[in-house]
This record gives C-alpha cells, sequence and structure tokens, in this order.
C-alpha cells in the first residue's frame, strides 16, 4: 500500500505519515501538487491524502488529465466545515478531520485495499474451475480467463494473485476495452516527456507500475492488432519502450488476460494475433454462466441479501420458497452481476419478515413456464406500474407527465416513504425524485411523508 501526502496538514503531516506507516503503507511525502504529480508520475500510488487548503480540483484535474487513476483523499482541521464541502465538491473521495484518528485513518487504508468482491461457490462445475486455479496460482505461467460478462473474470485474476508468490506485490488492471486505442500504448507502456502532444512530464505506464506483481488485461480481445505485436514483444523480452523513449526499460510481471469472446474465433478471422495469443493462453480457466452453476444461485443470493442488507442498515431477510423457485428458473443472462443487482433492488424493496416474489424484479423471462410467471417476474420497477396501471383500466388516455408521477408515488408508497431507496429503484438521483415530489405538493397531491432517519431536506 503507497500512500502519498501532499502538503503541511498543519503540522499534523508527521503524525498522519506514522499511523500510516503503523498500518503497514510506504509513505511519500510532497510539500504541493506540483510535486506530488512528479511522484506520482515517476512511482505511483495508491492513495493520495492532500491538505484541504491545497488547491484540490486543481490536482483532480491534472490527474484526470494524465489519465492517473489514484483516489483523493482531504484532510483538514476538524471545524472547517466549509473547506471539507469544497474538497468533495473538488472531487475528493473522503474528508479526514485532523489531528488524525488512528482507526478513521485505518478504516481508509483498509477500504483502499480491500478487494472488490469474494467469490462464493459450491456448484462443482464452478469448484473444478476453482480448483484449477488454486493449482496454478503460484506458477509464472500467463493465465487467460475467459467466460461471459458478469462471471467474475476480475475477481478470478485477483484470487489467483493473492494466491500467487506475487501476492505482496501490487495487483494492476487495465481495462483495454475502455480506454482509447490513441492512449492504451501510453497507458501500457508509459512515456516520456513531449513524446506527444499533452505529454507534460514522464508518465510511467502500466507495466512498469505492476513490477514485481501481477497485470491483468481485462477484455484483452479489444486490443488493436498493432498494439498486440508490441504486448508481445513485453511479454517475450520482458522489457517494454516507453512512448518517445530511447532506451528499453527491463519490466517483471505476471500477466493475466481476460475476454468474453472466443478468441480462437478472433484468430481465425484476423483479429487477434496468433503468437499473442498462444503466448497468452498458457493456462485457460473458463468461468461457466450462472445457470450453469444451478447451486451457486441460491448461495449468490443469500450473500448479496446479507452484504446489501448490512450495507443499507436494513435487516437481512431470508428468501421465500417461491422466490427462490423464481431465482432457479430464471435465464440470468447477466450472471452474477445481474444477480447482484437482483437482489440489491430485492432487499430495498422487502417489507415483510422474508423476500417474496413481489421484490424480485428480473431483467427478463423465465427459462420456461406460463403468463402467470411472466408476470409475476415483471422486468422492471416501470414494468410492474404498468402492470398495476393497467388493472385499473390501462395507460391509454394519461400523459407520460401523469405517468412518471404515478410510478415515482407507487414507488415512493412501497418504500414506506424512504426516498433514497426510491431513488435507486427507480434510476434517479435523490436530488430529481425530491424536486418532483415538491411540484406534486404544490399541485395538491398527497406524497408519503419521509421515513424515519430519511427526512425530508430542501431540493438542492
Amino acid at each position: 500500500m503507497r500512500v502519498l501526502i501532499i502538503g503541511s496538514l498543519d503540522g499534523q503531516i508527521g503524525a498522519a505519515s506514522q499511523i500510516a506507516v503503523a498500518r503497514g503503507a510506504k509513505v511519500s511525502v510532497a510539500d504541493d501538487i506540483g510535486p506530488g504529480l512528479e511522484v506520482l508520475r515517476e512511482a505511483g500510488a495508491d492513495l493520495v491524502m492532500i491538505d484541504v487548503k491545497r488547491d484540490i480540483k486543481a490536482l483532480v484535474d491534472s490527474l484526470d488529465a494524465e489519465r492517473i487513476h489514484v483516489p483523493v483523499i482531504a484532510c483538514g482541521i476538524a471545524s472547517d466545515a466549509a473547506a471539507a464541502v469544497r474538497a468533495i465538491k473538488a472531487g475528493a473521495k473522503e474528508y479526514i478531520p485532523l489531528p488524525p484518528d488512528a482507526e478513521l485513518i485505518s478504516a481508509v487504508l483498509e477500504a483502499v485495499t480491500a478487494d472488490v468482491g469474494d467469490l462464493v461457490y459450491k456448484d462443482p462445475r464452478m469448484g473444478q474451475t476453482m480448483r484449477l486455479a488454486e493449482q496454478v496460482a503460484n506458477s509464472e505461467a500467463s493465465i487467460m480467463i475467459t467466460g461471459e460478462s458478469g462471471t467474475g473474470k476480475e475477481l478470478m485474476a485477483r484470487f489467483i494473485h493473492r494466491k500467487s508468490k506475487r501476492a505482496n506485490n501490487r495487483f494492476v488492471a487495465v481495462n483495454c476495452a475502455a480506454i482509447p486505442e490513441a492512449l492504451l500504448e501510453s497507458e501500457l507502456f508509459g512515456h516520456e516527456k513531449g513524446a506527444f502532444t499533452g505529454a507534460v512530464a514522464r508518465r510511467l505506464g502500466k507495466f512498469e507500475d505492476a513490477t514485481g506483481g501481477t497485470l491483468l488485461l481485462d477484455e484483452i480481445s479489444e486490443m488493436d492488432v498493432r498494439l498486440q505485436a508490441k504486448l508481445l514483444r513485453a511479454i517475450q523480452e520482458r522489457e517494454i519502450d516507453r512512448v518517445g523513449g530511447a532506451q528499453p526499460v527491463k519490466v517483471d510481471v505476471r500477466i493475466v488476460a481476460t475476454s468474453n469472446r472466443n478468441l480462437e474465433d478472433e484468430v481465425r478471422r484476423g483479429a487477434f494475433r496468433e503468437d499473442l495469443y498462444y503466448r497468452l493462453n498458457v493456462v485457460t480457466l473458463a468461468l461457466p454462466a450462472l445457470r450453469e452453476r444451478p447451486l451457486d444461485i441460491p448461495l449468490l443470493a443469500e450473500h448479496f441479501i446479507r452484504k446489501y442488507a448490512e450495507a443499507n442498515g436494513i435487516p437481512a431477510r431470508p428468501l421465500s420458497a417461491d422466490a427462490r423457485h423464481m431465482l432457479a428458473r430464471h435465464n440470468w443472462r447477466g450472471n452474477v452481476r445481474e444477480l447482484e443487482n437482483t437482489m440489491h433492488r430485492a432487499v430495498l424493496l422487502s417489507g415483510g419478515t422474508e423476500i417474496t416474489p413481489d421484490a424480485v424484479l428480473l431483467n427478463g423471462g423465465p427459462i420456461g413456464g406460463g403468463q402467470d410467471m411472466v408476470v409475476a417476474q415483471a422486468t422492471s420497477a416501470a414494468a410492474a406500474a404498468i402492470t398495476g396501471a393497467t388493472q385499473m383500466g390501462g395507460l391509454v388516455g394519461k400523459t407520460v407527465a401523469e405517468v412518471e408521477r404515478d410510478l415515482i408515488i407507487d414507488t415512493l408508497m412501497h418504500c414506506f416513504g424512504n426516498r433514497t431507496h426510491a431513488a435507486t429503484i427507480l434510476g434517479i438521483s435523490i436530488r430529481t425524485l425530491r424536486n418532483k415530489l415538491k411540484q406534486y405538493a404544490e399541485e395538491g397531491l398527497a406524497v408519503p411523508p419521509p421515513a424515519g432517519g430519511d427526512a425530508e431536506r430542501p431540493a438542492l
């Protein structure tokens, strides 16, 4: 864990550094944003703590411009509430009051280093894949992880890293599909100052950032063929060339790649280099789709129920028998990610002693079953509202504004007045919801009162 502290922190910089070091972090210190950016370009960091008196917006804008992805935490004296608000608006993820509290800083460090999720399974099909993963994790072999979107390919990559000899070093992930082709080379290999317009300083790439650890190339099938040739050389020679650089740089990384496409098909149609495919494909871990591991569906559902009940301060209600049956029959085109979102909604919607089918809003229909099952599995909150409206006489004759109003009010009543939960289900911001409710109240409509702990605040 590498922490960069920028600024004087009102004389508390020594105490903050000592707490971070005591929690196992490697701490670097810069007195201002300019030197801090130099540290990030040359050595990187997992977390930046910055004095709230510094120009946080300038730092965040510079990080965005140079595509340096690192969470920024603002620190300042506890009584300066206005400065804390400005810091959050400027892009800081959190605000830590000074003098520093050891437990608070420890919690922030733990949150930054925490894994994005857990691998939960008991189905034999998934168990077979996990045993193979454990068997090869401690090797230096490149690993290809395949599977549909939402099956947990990045979680598997992190699992392999944790079980490897490189576990004490960095795990660095690059989403090859999310970065424009023109920028991906610089992202992977870094660049020298002046290599191209906007290259204001030397920048280390992900290969150097991950040296000693593991580099995940997520959705590698999206990488341009020309860049694949440079990637192949980097893997074979264990050295990279920074964009605009004159000398090669030695690197030591273990490569894990993922794809939701059939790479053999990509090779046949010329979209993926055959030599790179065989270099990466020393071991292939094929993650089964959720519908192919049915024993894991109830296990994962219960796991997500506990997770989101705790996160929202709601009792973790068990699934009813009918709800379990619905989950078992669903096709799960979105796999584990779809199940997680479904359970998150169900936790927010449930009001009884258990989670019943009316709270389980599924996308798409079941694998089989009649019309009654299709109606029971309304595809979304909007579909549920349409079904209800149809039973009351249909939507024909109503304006779009009236349908929207009824959907908002019905959802709010279903959430017992809880504005936060209703906004989550509707897919709108809490600000938009409050503005709508204010408008309805002014029009004389009865608006459900706020739930306990969710008191109405003025719309911003």
